[in-house]
């Protein structure tokens, strides 16, 4: 099994909101891979990655970083391959982040979820790859039906909450 995604985050510290792409993905059945690299820190190992990513067989990258989060973009520098940035909540409710990943210069687009948004990136890679694939393509249509009789399950539960001025 060869790796389809890539996930990468700036550091260890970043695995509890990037776990939640991992779960879509590996609830889609996408092979994926996980790593652990740093924009500052280590610079030369981000541009073997990128410039590699696609001869590797990955076809869509997710990036979460906090702070300055400047990984989405040099990944996105190096490779023509999609990448979707998550900014992550580390200082200034994670606003710094998401600026620095949504404010890209022209030529170098990273697709940019929520703050801690790693669950829609994962589902997006799915959605990527899924132009490509019919039998991916028909397992996000039914997840995306599931999303919509989660609500309407919901809804139907909160009718039988009561209280004294409730009209419905």
């Amino acid at each position: 099994m060869k790796a389809k995604v890539s996930i990468i985050m700036g550091s260890t510290s970043d695995l509890p909101v990037m776990e939640k792409a991992a779960k879509v993905l590996n609830d889609f059945k996408i092979p994926f891979e996980i790593n652990a690299l740093s924009a500052h820190r280590t610079p030369e190992q981000v541009e073997k990655f990128a410039k590699n990513a696609k001869e590797n067989g990955i076809q869509a990258i997710i990036a979460g970083a906090g702070m300055a989060a400047h990984l989405p973009g040099v990944i996105a520098a190096m490779t023509s391959i999609p990448v979707i940035g998550v900014p992550i909540k580390a200082s200034l409710d994670g606003m710094d982040a998401l600026l620095s990943i949504a404010q890209m210069p022209p030529g170098i687009p990273v697709a940019t979820v929520g703050i801690n948004g790693a669950m829609n990136a994962g589902i997006l890679a799915a959605q990527i790859l899924a132009v490509g694939d019919a039998d991916l393509q028909e397992a996000v249509i039914e997840f995306k039906e599931g999303l919509k009789e989660k609500i309407v399950k919901a809804n139907e539960e909160l009718s039988t909450v009561k209280y004294d001025y409730k009209t419905n």
